[in-house]
């Protein structure tokens, strides 16, 4: 079962990449590798957030480089 920030996360990317194959939204595979320019990272990030309900300083993202890294970190600061 696909837990709560998963879901969210690939519920935004889909929404901001509707041509995408929901199949390709997985723990290694990059927003950008999925064809989503800055803005679109941006509104993905933004919505999720908005989402659960969680706040993320910016620095914290220096390291995530895939999906799964994201999914961790917003994880992290879930109450």
């Amino acid at each position: 079962m696909e837990d709560v920030v998963m879901a969210a996360l690939r519920r935004r990317v889909l929404e901001v990449l509707p041509d995408l194959d929901p199949a390709q939204v997985t723990d290694g595979s990059s927003l950008k590798e999925l064809g989503a320019n800055s803005v679109d990272r941006a509104d993905v990030v933004t919505m999720t957030m908005d989402d659960l309900g969680i706040s993320v300083p910016v620095r914290e993202f220096h390291d995530v480089r895939d999906i799964g890294s994201l999914a961790r970190l917003l994880r992290g600061h879930l109450g």
